[in-house]
């Protein structure tokens, strides 16, 4: 039983692992990978990030994300690990 407890725990952070080190630069990211690299954005709301982006010019912060229509705030907090602006991870 404790042995089918860890496999099944294991099974759970895989996904997550092979998402740990995927950095996502909003400014550059086209729809399809922001699609594959963030939690909770589907084609649609990729596509919404990618026009306002094209719109309004690049994101200054990560927080800016939340102008996007469909990107609320829950969707901000369980990506921003994950976020960059820049080069370089992106402070909120």
């Amino acid at each position: 039983m404790m042995k089918l407890k860890l496999f099944l725990a294991a099974l759970l952070l895989v996904p997550m692992l092979a998402f740990a080190g995927s950095v996502v630069n909003i400014n550059t990211a086209d729809s399809e990978a922001l699609v594959e690299g963030l939690n909770g954005v589907g084609p649609e709301k990729a596509m919404a990030i990618v026009r306002y982006r094209q719109t309004n010019g690049p994101f200054q912060r990560v927080d800016d994300l939340m102008r996007v229509k469909g990107i609320g705030e829950r969707t901000l907090e369980i990506n921003r690990a994950y976020l960059t602006v820049g080069e370089t991870r992106a402070q909120p």
